[in-house]
C-alpha cells in the first residue's frame, strides 16, 4: 500500500491510496468484518483554527500550541501517517509506504502490531504527547458521559459529508442534525468534516477502521496540543466483545486495549487512546449523560431530525430498552415483534451487546409487552443478577494513563463504586458460562 497527503486549499486534506501487487478491493477490518474498497481518494477538512466549528456553526476557540519539535501550522509525520492508516489498513497486507518519512518509534509499532513493515523511516524524533485530552464527540449517550465526566475537556466531533465521485446510497443518516446538537453543549467544539466513509462500496457507507472517526483528531493534535483522546467506549465494547464479538471476554481487545495493535500505534504517536467509561456499561453511562447539563443534545439515532430521534431504527428500539430501564418504567415503542429491526431479539441468546438486554429485561415492568419479551424468557434475567453493570470494573481504570486516572478513578468510585471479586468474576468469565 502507498498513501500520499496533499494539503488543499480551506484546511482540506486529500488522501490518495496505491494498492501493491496482491492487494485487492476486498479487505478486513480489524474486528473481522469484511469491507470493500469503492474509491481510492477521500478528503478531511480541518476548521480554520481548532475550535472553530466550521461551516456548521460558530465554535469557541481551542487551540494550543503545536506538538514539540513541529512547526506551528504543520502535522507531524507520525501523525499523518497514523491518521492515513485509520483509513488503508483493512487492504494492507505487507508495508505501507508513506509519501513522508515516520519515527523509528512508529515504524515498530506498525511492525510489532500488524506485521507490517512501514516507511520511509527517517532520523527525526516520535511525535511528543501535548499536555491536553480531547473527547471523539459523537454525541450519543457514551460520548456524552464522557464529556459529563470530563467538563474541561475539549470536543471533536466527526461529521460526514459528501463524496465528489461516490452517490451517498445513505441519505437517511443526518450527520446535520448531529453536527448541530454537538454545536449546541456550549462546549469547545471542533467539527472536522470527511467524505471517508465513502470510501466503502460495501457493506455501506462507514468507516473503513472504527479509529478513522478519529483521522481529525489526529491530525489536529500538534494544533491543539493534544497528549490523549477520549472515546466513549463502554463495558460492552471493550471487556465483553461488543457487538461483533458475541458474548466472550475481552480482556485484549485489538481495537480498545491499550496493549493492543491501535493502541501501541496511537501511543507511539504521542496520542494515547483513553477509555474514561470503559469500566461501566451503556446502562450507566446513559444515565450519566442524561442526567447531565449535555440531555437536551444527546442523540443516539443516526436518522431523525431536529425534532427528535426517528423512533422507528435498530438503535433506537435498543436504546429505549436501556432508557426505560434505568427509568425504571415500562418501554415506549410503536416497533413490534415482527419488525425486521426486531427479528434478533425472537431468536435464542447469545446477542450482540448481551450485558444490556439482560440488564433491560430485569428491570422493565412491561417487558413481556414488548419485543423483547421472547429475549427475557431465554434469559430469566434479575436485578440481582444484573446489579454487577451498575458497577465499575477496576482494570478499566488502571490501563487510563496516569496523568488523567486520579479524575476518572475519583469520578468511577463516587457515582459507582468499584466491583467485588463476585462481580469482577462475572466480567472476567463472561461468555463462559
Amino acid at each position: 500500500m502507498r498513501v500520499a497527503w496533499t494539503a488543499l486549499d480551506g484546511g482540506l486534506w486529500r488522501l490518495r491510496m496505491r494498492l501493491d501487487a496482491g492487494e485487492d478491493l476486498a479487505g478486513t477490518v480489524t474486528d473481522g468484518h469484511p469491507v470493500e474498497l469503492a474509491t481510492d481518494t477521500c478528503h478531511v477538512r480541518l476548521p480554520a483554527r481548532a475550535g472553530d466549528a466550521g461551516p456548521s456553526g460558530a465554535g469557541s476557540s481551542g487551540a494550543g500550541s503545536s506538538g514539540a519539535g513541529t512547526p506551528p501550522g504543520e502535522v507531524h509525520p507520525d501523525l499523518l501517517a497514523l491518521a492515513a492508516w485509520t483509513v488503508v489498513a483493512p487492504w494492507t497486507r505487507r508495508r505501507v509506504v508513506f509519501d513522508r518519512p515516520i519515527s523509528a518509534e512508529l515504524a515498530a509499532a506498525f511492525e510489532s502490531g500488524w506485521g507490517v513493515e512501514a516507511g520511509p523511516v527517517g532520523g527525526g524524533p516520535p511525535r511528543a504527547a501535548g499536555d491536553r485530552l480531547a473527547i471523539s464527540y459523537s454525541g450519543g449517550a457514551d460520548s456524552a458521559a464522557v464529556a459529563a465526566i470530563l467538563p474541561d475537556a475539549p470536543l471533536i466531533h466527526f461529521r460526514r459529508v459528501g463524496h465528489p465521485r461516490v452517490p451517498n446510497r445513505w441519505t437517511h443518516y443526518r450527520s446535520d442534525v448531529l453536527a448541530a446538537l454537538a454545536n449546541d453543549t456550549g462546549r469547545d467544539v471542533t467539527i472536522v468534516e470527511s467524505d471517508l466513509e465513502f470510501l466503502l462500496r460495501s457493506p455501506r457507507p462507514g468507516y473503513p477502521e472504527h479509529h478513522a472517526v478519529m483521522a481529525g483528531a489526529v491530525l489536529l493534535a500538534d494544533a491543539m496540543d493534544l497528549g490523549g483522546v477520549a472515546l466513549g467506549y463502554e463495558i460492552g465494547s471493550r471487556w465483553l466483545g461488543g457487538g461483533r464479538y458475541v458474548h466472550r471476554y475481552t480482556p485484549d481487545n485489538p481495537m480498545w486495549s491499550g496493549h493492543g495493535p491501535w493502541g501501541r500505534l496511537f501511543a507511539a504517536a504521542g496520542l494515547p487512546l483513553v477509555l474514561p467509561v470503559g469500566g461501566i456499561s451503556e446502562a450507566m453511562t446513559m444515565r450519566v449523560a442524561l442526567g447531565s447539563e449535555l440531555r437536551d443534545q444527546v442523540r443516539w439515532c443516526l436518522r431523525g431530525d431536529g425534532a427528535g430521534p426517528c423512533g422507528r431504527c435498530g438503535k433506537c428500539l435498543y436504546k429505549e430498552l436501556i432508557q426505560a430501564a434505568i427509568e425504571r418504567r415500562p418501554m415506549s415503542t410503536a416497533i413490534t415483534a415482527d419488525r425486521p429491526v426486531a427479528r434478533k431479539w425472537q431468536q435464542p441468546p447469545p446477542y450482540g451487546g448481551q450485558e444490556m438486554i439482560e440488564y433491560g429485561c430485569a428491570h422493565i415492568p412491561n417487558i413481556d409487552d414488548t419485543p423483547f419479551a421472547r429475549a427475557a424468557g431465554y434469559l430469566r434475567a434479575t436485578p440481582e443478577s444484573t446489579a454487577w453493570l451498575e458497577r465499575c470494573y477496576p482494570p478499566a481504570v488502571e490501563e487510563i494513563p496516569a496523568r488523567w486516572r486520579g479524575a476518572i478513578a475519583a469520578v468511577m468510585e463516587r457515582d459507582f463504586g468499584f466491583m467485588d471479586a463476585d462481580d469482577v468474576k462475572r466480567v472476567e468469565s463472561w461468555g463462559g458460562r
